[in-house]
């Protein structure tokens, strides 16, 4: 495991003038939230596994085409409900995206597609099996 350590050096008014603080902090200590201190020697801190989570196949997603109004008068198209992995999603992303010729993105369960294409990406879904509802305005 590997373990950062800060040294602080603290004035104070006493003798001797200078104090030493060493705060130890291992690399992993977002997954180590909740655990501060154990007395056990023996003890090992357990992550919890994280299981990958498994794409549906296309007839089981529930998808719902929005149109996003940005600030500018921009207007950007959203596919949410995909569920499945974070590859499954950016290469949906990529073919939508390459299918209507312009950019976006794919992440955090929604494709983002730049301006309105809603009625084209709905289609593009159907044709490949996805139940997809308009949503939205």
């Amino acid at each position: 495991m590997n373990f950062f350590v800060t040294l602080y050096r603290v004035r104070r008014n006493v003798s001797p003038p200078y104090t030493y603080i060493a705060y130890i902090m291992a690399s992993d200590w977002k997954d180590r939230l909740g655990v501060v201190f154990s007395t056990n020697p023996d003890f090992k801190y357990e992550r919890e596994s994280e299981e990958a989570e498994r794409t549906l196949p296309p007839a089981q997603q529930n998808l719902k085409v929005w149109l996003d109004r940005l600030k500018g008068g921009r207007v950007a198209t959203v596919v949410r409900g995909f569920v499945g992995s974070n590859d499954d999603l950016q290469a949906l992303g990529k073919e939508l995206k390459k299918s209507c010729g312009v950019g976006g993105t794919a992440k955090d369960g929604e494709i983002i597609i730049q301006g309105d294409h809603r009625d084209r990406v709905v289609d593009l879904l159907i044709k490949a099996g996805y139940r997809t509802k308009r949503a939205g305005g």
